[in-house]
């Protein structure tokens, strides 16, 4: 929780304004760690990874979006109105147990507080987008 401009981080507390920003280099670093990381939470998680993922640190966002994630099964019943409902549900639900389970690595490792974030599950389309907007301004 935010409090006078301070950031508590397991049992740290860190003046916001102390917060170095990302350059580029370390930016992309940190992108390419948060692609690896979560390609391996849904391997772990759905015992399928997504064919193709993207990270994006900018400003105060952090956008993690995927495609090719549906299994077999999922690509069958999507093909109706009422199969895309169905998917789009049980995989929004996926959706919030990653933000459950990974909140806290994302905010630890960006030195961060996430004050909103949104979730868009496409399963027509084989794609979901998880947004996340931070406290504080990410990168230079």
């Amino acid at each position: 929780m935010l409090e006078n401009k301070k950031l508590l981080t397991h049992n740290n507390v860190i003046p916001i304004d102390d917060q170095p920003r990302l350059n580029d280099q370390q930016r992309r670093k940190l992108q390419h760690e948060f692609k690896i990381y979560m390609e391996k939470y849904f391997k772990k998680a759905l015992g399928k990874g997504v064919d193709y993922t993207k990270v994006i640190i900018w400003e105060d966002m952090l956008v993690i979006r995927g495609e090719g994630f549906l299994t077999e099964p999922e690509k069958f019943i999507v093909q109706t109105d009422s199969g895309q409902d169905v998917v789009n549900a049980a995989r929004m639900q996926v959706a919030k147990q990653h933000s459950i389970d990974n909140m806290p690595y994302f905010e630890q490792r960006l030195r961060a507080r996430a004050v909103h974030q949104v979730y868009k599950i496409e399963a027509e389309n084989d794609f979901w987008i998880h947004i996340t907007i931070f406290d504080r301004i990410l990168t230079d």
